[in-house]
């Protein structure tokens, strides 16, 4: 299962304090009642673990080593009455995993027949006051979301909110393999790892490429006839690739597969220099790379492990990302000329047009032709996203929304390609793409998301621009 397959799994602390025991007998039954039937409402969207209602500070440091244990992608505090904020505030600053402050409460209506118990059952918002304020001013990153529980914006919202925790706890964790070394001259790509590794989380790995020359040696016959019979189920293969070509790139995607498995690495990245001028391949991975990528792996081109990162992001907070570069700008059909030399995610293909798998002549790297599968995106709504690492741990997120257009085929080029018209206009969007210092590699992804890469970014503590 890949990551972005993998339900969120939230804990709930649910919040009061003591003293209403004594005022109402009961009160903490009821309020956990309801905290376990938030947890419910929401079980379609994620797995919310409550364990029980939290009075005082001691149940509340006990609870978050709990719900750590139990291996959870972020916490939602639920005020289930007030309780004062600064009984939480040691157990929150200690919180591995990402925050949210979801401000709900039980009723969602106020009436005549109300008394005072009813206000203390439903005064969640007070204690949310304090613990926003609380969490403020410790330096903690959290969301905040107000709704009524039962609506599905709550749910819809709360699903974000949970993709995007899921995604933080997924970066964390995540080595990028990088295979030789990034493209000479090329800016936009560089970073400091030390501060990706603070503010971001994955680790950047360097392999030997010797390595992968071993694993490439020692795949079996049997398995590549495999890979070759999935991509003709999978492509329409051009009769003029040859047999052993097609092999070769079968091998090795084989080897990348089991250096990505191996290593335990989410994604990885390649310089075309580094595998031509290496000696020992016969082609450029461009079919490795797409495949994986349609498996859910990230891949990011020329060594640009800022992009593998973004992609690995992108694969856990919405899945079938897509590796983009933009090429040309059309002013007839307002748009920008979406593509790359060859690595790209075949799961976004349009499906009227078979995804061809062709013997694809290219110079680069100076090795023989890659096989490479060439397709055009699913017409309609779609969201692109940048990494622009700008010094240390300042990063930026630029996310842009649009819409990939239903065009005739390019017949003469050989990668694959799509047009992408911004919703503000293209030469607006490429204004402020290029003032805001977005780079030239990025991600794209059908559907609109710009929700969950906002809190992304906010979970992440990153600069924010929308265009």
């Amino acid at each position: 299962m890949n990551e972005a397959q993998r339900r969120p799994k939230v804990g709930l602390l649910g919040i009061m304090q003591e003293l209403y025991d004594e005022m109402l007998p009961g009160i903490t039954e009821r309020q956990g009642a309801y905290a376990q039937s938030v947890a419910d409402q929401l079980s379609d969207v994620a797995e919310v673990v409550f364990i029980r209602p939290a009075r005082n500070r001691d149940d509340i440091e006990v609870i978050c080593r709990e719900l750590i244990a139990a291996d959870v992608d972020g916490v939602m505090i639920v005020m289930l009455t007030y309780g004062p904020a600064l009984r939480s505030v040691r157990a929150l600053i200690e919180l591995p995993v990402p925050l949210l402050l979801a401000n709900i409460q039980p009723e969602r209506s106020i009436t005549p027949a109300w008394d005072m118990a009813d206000l203390t059952y439903n005064q969640g918002i007070h204690g949310a006051q304090d613990q926003a304020n609380a969490i403020l001013r410790a330096g903690i990153p959290f969301s905040v979301i107000t709704s009524d529980w039962r609506s599905p914006e709550f749910a819809a919202a709360f699903e974000d909110w949970a993709r995007a925790a899921r995604t933080v706890t997924a970066l964390r964790g995540a080595r990028i393999a990088l295979l030789g070394y990034p493209m000479n001259g090329m800016g936009d790509i560089r970073y400091e790892a030390p501060a990706m590794l603070r503010r971001l989380g994955p680790t950047v790995m360097s392999e030997d490429l010797g390595a992968l020359v071993a694993r490439l040696e020692g795949v079996s016959d049997a398995d590549v006839e495999a890979v070759l019979e999935r991509h003709r189920s999978e492509f329409e293969v051009a009769d003029d690739l040859p047999r052993e070509r097609h092999a070769y790139a079968a091998r090795l995607e084989l080897a990348i597969r089991a250096m990505l498995s191996d290593g335990g690495y989410a994604g990885f990245s390649f310089h075309f220099d580094s595998i031509g001028g290496d000696g020992r391949f016969e082609q450029l991975p461009l079919l490795a790379a797409s495949d994986v990528m349609a498996d859910g792996y990230a891949f990011s081109a020329e060594g640009d492990t800022n992009t593998a990162v973004l992609m690995c992001a992108a694969q856990s907070l919405i899945g079938d990302a897509h590796f983009s570069e933009m090429y040309a700008m059309d002013w007839e059909l307002d748009s920008v000329l979406i593509s790359h030399m060859g690595e790209g995610n075949w799961k976004i293909a349009r499906r009227d047009r078979p995804v061809r798998l062709i013997d694809r002549p290219l110079g680069i790297g100076r090795l023989e032709n890659p096989p490479t599968p060439v397709f055009s995106a699913v017409p309609g709504v779609a969201t692109t996203a940048a990494l622009v690492p700008i010094e240390g741990e300042l990063y930026r997120l630029v996310v842009g929304r649009g819409e990939v257009l239903d065009t005739p085929e390019l017949p003469k080029v050989e990668m694959h390609y799509f047009h992408f018209r911004p919703d503000r206009g293209m030469q607006t969007f490429m204004d402020d793409w290029l003032r805001l210092g977005a780079p030239h590699h990025f991600v794209t992804n059908l559907g609109d998301h710009v929700r969950r890469w906002r809190r992304l970014a906010e979970l992440l503590d990153i600069d924010y621009v929308e265009i």
